[in-house]
């Protein structure tokens, strides 16, 4: 390597395999050269969550980041780890330094088949991951209270009169990074060659939805000629009808959706192939900077079972994608083919690990493949047998 990737090490039971991965499967074939920051938990608190900044800045520096699952705090963990307080999402803060458009896509082998028969090919989950409750105010309510969202200088709205306790909540979200957002979209869809879906409920929510959907169609305008010559195309529909298409399509295309729904139907969509840890995650940046990661936690049980030396059987399919797939744009940023030889060899022996029967416990009862039984491994067994297929 003749440039670093942004190391971003987390918490528990991927910690583990993060730290399997770079022994077994990175470090006897790759000169690896990283910028190493620690957003463990216990180091965000150490650090006052200053250590989750310095690597946004250094994803801007270098242009690729690769990280590891993190622990967002919540009350059980601000007692478990004696936290200051509980500190934000490191991916929120990530995703906001460096504008982000988040691309999550399953990892599709053959003999673990969809639940949803009619997808046959991969659907790519593109979120916005800026705003709506990800950057939201709220406060609890008492009976009495009366509710308004204020402009200052401009006027005000009743949002509601409490007769009794309640919760209420503010978010808001930008038109430069909704347009940043559909542009991202766009490119992708372009570079992918893919229709790009877009749904919102602007029926219900004219103001907020309705400038979602009017800035993806000023910008539909800007790519129609491109969309055109890639035969591709751009839909918009209400996102209840979106959901229901989605299930009965044959996959193959880019689903662009807000920051909740991606959030929420990522997770969908990544069990409905198989396995959750089965999905990648991508985040873009505007100015062409990434960052990736597995989209699924830390794994908690598995590492409290990890600690008390019981063995697990983990899959680690995500978190080596995530490493492959920061080592290939730095590849390509690098002009390093050598380095892209390497990284496609690493996501084609994961596939053909699984392919030929070896996997962990999660995919065993979703393997049907003709003449192979499925072999369930653990954790650490698993990378092995990657290992010894490169």
């Amino acid at each position: 390597m003749t440039a670093p990737v942004v190391e971003m090490q987390g918490d528990e039971m991927t910690r583990v395999i993060w730290d399997w991965v770079k022994e077994l499967l990175i470090e006897p074939f790759v000169d690896l050269k990283t910028d190493f920051y620690d957003l463990s938990l216990t180091n965000r608190d150490q650090t006052d969550d200053a250590v989750t900044f310095a690597a946004a800045e250094a994803i801007k520096k270098h242009r690729v980041g690769v990280k590891c699952a993190t622990i967002t705090a919540n009350v059980q963990r601000l007692d478990e780890y004696k936290l200051k307080q509980m500190w934000p999402s490191p991916n929120g803060t990530i995703r906001a330094a460096l504008d982000g458009t988040v691309f999550r896509e399953p990892v599709v082998v053959k003999g673990i088949k969809p639940f949803i028969p009619g997808w046959k090919k991969p659907i790519t989950i593109a979120r916005h991951a800026y705003g709506d409750v990800y950057k939201d105010v709220e406060f609890e309510t008492a009976p009495g209270d009366e509710v308004a969202l204020v402009i200052k200088g401009k006027g005000e709205k009743t949002v509601h009169k409490f007769a009794g306790a309640g919760v209420t909540l503010a978010m808001h979200n930008t038109d430069a990074s909704i347009a940043s957002f559909a542009k991202a979209c766009f490119e992708y869809a372009l570079a992918k060659k893919q229709d790009l879906w877009f749904g919102t409920k602007d029926t219900i929510s004219k103001l907020y939805d309705g400038r979602l959907k009017a800035i993806f169609e000023r910008v539909s305008a800007e790519y129609a000629d491109k969309f055109k010559a890639a035969d591709i195309w751009y839909d918009y529909t209400l996102i209840d009808d979106s959901v229901s298409r989605v299930i009965k399509s044959g996959g193959g295309f880019i689903w662009a959706l807000k920051n909740y729904d991606g959030d929420v139907m990522s997770d969908m969509v990544a069990t409905a192939y198989g396995s959750l840890a089965m999905m990648t995650s991508v985040l873009v940046s505007p100015d062409g900077n990434y960052e990736y990661e597995a989209a699924h936690g830390t794994v908690t049980k598995h590492y409290y079972n990890h600690i008390k030396g019981m063995e697990t059987s983990t899959n680690s399919v995500a978190t080596i994608f995530a490493w492959s797939g920061g080592l290939k744009k730095s590849a390509e940023l690098t002009r390093n083919k050598s380095l892209e030889k390497y990284a496609v060899a690493l996501e084609r022996a994961v596939i053909d690990t699984i392919e030929r029967g070896t996997m962990t416990g999660d995919l065993v009862p979703l393997f049907v493949r003709r003449g192979i039984t499925p072999v369930k491994v653990s954790t650490k067994a698993f990378i092995k047998a990657v290992a010894e297929r490169m």
